[in-house]
């Protein structure tokens, strides 16, 4: 299974990762609009979803499945944006913007670690 894979000690919160990835799926670059976060509070932390599957379960609608690479999809068709897997997931990593009546999570395309200047993320197979 394809992931996003974290080492925070090498991250200096420049957030060219969030940027990315906003520019990548919503086409600008607003850090509200990203699959992945960046905290710099007592200690630097990067929230990204790692397909534990948690949300797929607490959806009403089963707008949530797990691909062929087992990556969890959000299927924008169905979702009747309720929000529920926002609030069950363990990670804390599912998107939600005013601009959009469904959550966005991360997904794993890499493109947000290519622009990481310290390889502070990466693709993994797990």
């Amino acid at each position: 299974m394809k992931v996003l894979g974290k080492k925070p000690e090498l991250c200096i919160a420049c957030h060219s990762c969030e940027t990315t990835c906003s520019r990548t799926w919503f086409k600008e670059a607003n850090y509200a609009k990203s699959c992945i976060s960046i905290s710099k509070d007592t200690e630097k932390k990067i929230t990204s979803c790692t397909q534990c599957g948690e949300c797929i379960a607490v959806c009403p609608v089963e707008a949530l499945t797990r691909d062929k690479n087992g990556v969890i999809r959000v299927n924008k068709k169905i979702c009747v944006g309720c929000f529920m897997c926002v609030g069950f997931c363990p990670e804390l990593a599912m998107g939600v913007h005013d601009d959009y009546i469904e959550p966005f999570k991360c997904v794993a395309c890499g493109q947000c670690a290519k622009s990481c200047p310290r390889e502070a993320i990466f693709i993994e197979e797990i």
